[in-house]
């Protein structure tokens, strides 16, 4: 199989642990024979326990960065991670109404799995104002949507009430993960593409994991890239995470799981 000439850009946050973020994003691309670009839009101090630092870069350095990938290649998708401030979320929007992307799949990223706080509480008005908007697809999970709705999403019913109100805030379609939603033996996730709701499930697996949400919207936007629409690219990406986290491994001293990208990746 030859690669498309079209290429998958993320914009987010470098994971030093290697689990999650940019890192992930790249091996994500790869598993499916998608070429990666990269912006830096954070660096963090981050191993499988926890974030213990984080450097965000001047924002005329990460507009460089995006500008030059715009430049030289055919950007197919822009998939957005970690984008810890206001002024780096609106430098990015910038950017992006620019360049103007076919696809944007935006992962909200607000909270670490370690409960480590990832946005300024300044930039999350600013995510709702320059970014959203702009956003083919949203991905968020059950706190990150929380966080966006101030208000919580407790149960299945709540998850399927939170769709119209997230969608309201602007994306063209919201991917609502319940990873977070205790008490049930499956994992559900919930596209809403503005005319139907599509339900994605799989077994629950037994593990503490990191870099599941990266992985997710990366693999969405690579399934893009490849040319799929909106509702297989989420039911195909929602495989191939459940499927690398079954697989996944550990790599650091804690008990948390890291995905096995190429162990899941599609058949070339």
């Amino acid at each position: 199989m030859t690669p498309p000439t079209s290429c998958a850009l993320t914009i987010a946050g470098s994971d030093s642990g290697g689990g999650a973020g940019i890192q992930a994003d790249l091996k994500t691309f790869a598993a499916h024979r998608v070429h990666g670009l990269s912006a830096l839009a954070a660096l963090t101090a981050q191993h499988t326990r926890g974030v213990t630092a984080v450097h965000v870069p001047d924002t005329g350095f990460l507009r460089a960065q995006i500008d030059a990938c715009f430049e030289d290649f055919e950007v197919g998708v822009v998939k957005l991670g970690m984008l810890a401030s206001a002024d780096v979320i609106r430098a990015v929007a910038a950017a992006i109404e620019h360049h103007r992307p076919a696809h944007v799949v935006l992962d909200p990223v607000m909270v670490a799995t370690s409960g480590a706080r990832l946005l300024e509480a300044d930039a999350l008005d600013a995510l709702r104002t320059y970014l959203l908007p702009l956003a083919t697809l949203l991905t968020p999970n059950l706190p990150e949507a929380e966080l966006l709705l101030d208000r919580r999403v407790a149960d299945h019913m709540a998850m399927r009430a939170a769709l119209e109100p997230l969608r309201a805030l602007g994306p063209a379609a919201v991917l609502l993960k319940g990873g977070h939603l205790e008490g049930s033996d499956d994992v559900v996730d919930l596209l809403d593409d503005r005319t139907t709701v599509h339900v994605m499930s799989h077994p629950r697996l037994d593990v503490s994991a990191h870099g599941t949400g990266c992985t997710l919207a990366s693999a969405i936007a690579a399934r893009l890239c490849l040319g799929l629409d909106l509702p297989d690219s989420c039911r195909a990406a929602t495989d191939y995470v459940h499927e690398a986290l079954r697989r996944g491994y550990r790599p650091g001293r804690s008990a948390t799981v890291v995905l096995d990208h190429f162990g899941a990746a599609p058949d070339a």
